[in-house]
């Protein structure tokens, strides 16, 4: 696969570097945190404070550690352009970019600040192997909205979630040290964002894809508790296991090898360039068919930062107990299936069951007969239904169980992002509302397959963007002037589209056939 084509195409995936609003050289302003003054930069109706350090830079003998204090700085630090990101792929497929001192942050916060306003914590997504906080443009939650937004890079691929027991032997945050940067990062918060308007004890974590995996992930993890008050999880099914740690152990074992290292010699480990960790497992990242759990870096369950599954824990009533927003795409999945069976080399009838029989074994001819070819345009189209209702990856009905159990402790708000795409330059067949599709409606300068572009998309927009903002100040999305969105219950979502009658309840355990899928691999 062209790994250039997917960055550019996927919006959850790759994002474009954000377009910052340009302001005066001289209008600044100057704020105190704990480590020292930062000076940030003022627009007509916003604020931005950009790469601000949360955590010491985990380079040399701090690799594969947990996080430590940010180091004081003397002076006043500029904070007008983004920090570096954490190292990874180009989305423009030029190399390796960013650099391991990467664990910064970026605030955003409206003109004027009265009293505390409600803060939205972004973690950004890429398949844990790509990403940056400085990616996202929330100028339209912070002036629409009115809350205080912050964005923030974790360490990813190899760096972030490497596990061995070495390793384990040495830093408890062995396998998720990308999930303890998200906690140093939730921690800073609680400690100085009232510095910047926001207030502190109204704390909504949210993200999408990885990042809405990562939210599934604080929500089971006992450290996070206390760090947050609400979450949101787009395009990430909390249904969805995590990989185990005997399989990280193994991975961690492959990657030591193909490094040139034993497993336990964390020193010839720590000597590798951070280029060669970047490229370990990168072209796994984005098959079109494998579960979530076979990504290659994930954070590990059954360590001592995540002890379970975030799906136990939400149906073992041990996950934090807030209100939680869910959902994702219509058509998770077409995007990877168009890109890996594109125009060149169009997916057949023959492979399309030879797929399905190698995903499903002995149920495959179950799902054949449920999604028989014929009924779709092309057999590319088939598969991605498939996918995207079975949603072992990502999609529709592994959503579910998470709302269902997420709703016996506290309120969830479910949703189906159902806007159309359009037709893409490139791609095979239509693709619906593909992954990431929704990410754009909330912040500007993401690549996305399509864009709020046409005025009753403009219109969903903002109230998508006004639905986050009151859920973030009071924990129920609803608000004047909006269609009303019901707590989740028995499978019922909120669907998102442009229109009239766009935004509706819609039976998504009926619409994507989640009760044949309760049958299959079990």
């Amino acid at each position: 696969m062209d790994l250039r084509r997917l960055f550019a195409a996927v919006g959850g995936l790759a994002v474009a570097v954000s377009s910052q609003i340009a302001v005066p050289a001289d209008a600044t302003t100057v704020v105190r945190t704990t480590a020292g003054l930062v000076r940030g930069t003022v627009a007509d109706d916003h604020r931005e404070y950009l790469g601000i350090p949360y955590a010491a830079p985990p380079v040399g003998p701090l690799r594969w550690r947990s996080p430590r204090p940010a180091p004081h700085w003397p002076g006043v630090r500029d904070a007008t352009r983004p920090g570096p990101s954490c190292p990874q792929f180009a989305p423009d497929g030029s190399g390796v970019t960013g650099q391991e001192d990467c664990l910064n942050l970026n605030v955003w916060a409206p003109a004027r600040v009265g009293s505390r306003l409600p803060v939205v914590v972004w973690i950004p997504g890429g398949g844990f192997v790509t990403g940056a906080g400085s990616q996202y443009d929330p100028t339209r939650l912070v002036t629409q909205g009115g809350v205080v937004v912050v964005t923030l890079n974790y360490r990813l691929g190899a760096l972030g979630f490497l596990r061995s027991p070495a390793l384990a032997a040495e830093d408890r945050a062995a396998g998720t040290y990308g999930l303890a940067d998200q906690q140093a990062a939730l921690r800073w918060i609680r400690r100085d964002i009232a510095a910047f308007g926001g207030d502190p004890h109204n704390v909504t974590v949210a993200g999408q894809s990885a990042g809405g995996f990562s939210v599934c992930a604080h929500l089971a993890a006992p450290a996070s508790r206390g760090l947050f008050d609400k979450a949101v999880a787009q395009s990430g099914p909390c249904g969805n296991p995590l990989v185990t740690r005997p399989e990280a152990e193994r991975r961690g074992t492959d990657a030591a090898a193909a490094l040139g290292c034993a497993p336990g010699d964390l020193a010839c480990l720590r000597s590798k360039p951070a280029a060669d960790l970047v490229r370990l497992g990168a072209d796994k990242v984005f098959t079109d068919t494998a579960p979530i759990s076979a990504l290659p870096w994930l954070p590990v369950a059954g360590t001592a930062l995540l002890p379970e599954q975030p799906i136990a824990a939400i149906q073992d009533g041990t996950a934090a107990r807030v209100p939680f927003v869910h959902g994702g795409t219509r058509d998770e999945m077409s995007i990877f299936v168009a890109l890996n069976h594109g125009t060149e080399r169009p997916l057949t009838a023959d492979q399309y069951a030879a797929a399905v029989q190698e995903l499903f074994g002995s149920d495959g001819a179950a799902v054949l007969r449920r999604y028989p070819v014929g009924r779709y345009p092309s057999p590319g189209e088939a598969l991605y239904r498939v996918l995207s209702d079975w949603g072992g990856k990502l999609g529709s009905c592994s959503m579910l169980p998470a709302d269902d159990g997420m709703a016996r402790s506290g309120p969830v708000y479910a949703y189906e992002f159902a806007e159309d795409s359009g037709p893409v330059h490139g791609m095979p067949f239509p693709l619906g509302a593909p992954h990431g599709s929704d990410t754009q409606y909330l912040f500007d300068g993401t690549f996305s397959p399509t864009h709020p572009h046409t005025p009753e998309q403009r219109a969903l927009a903002r109230s998508m963007v006004a639905y986050l903002a009151h859920f973030a100040a009071t924990g129920d999305p609803n608000g004047p002037g909006l269609p009303r969105w019901p707590a989740y219950r028995h499978g019922t979502v909120l669907s998102l589209a442009g229109g009239p009658d766009g935004i509706a309840p819609t039976d998504l355990d009926r619409e994507h056939q989640c009760g044949f899928w309760r049958t299959v691999l079990r």
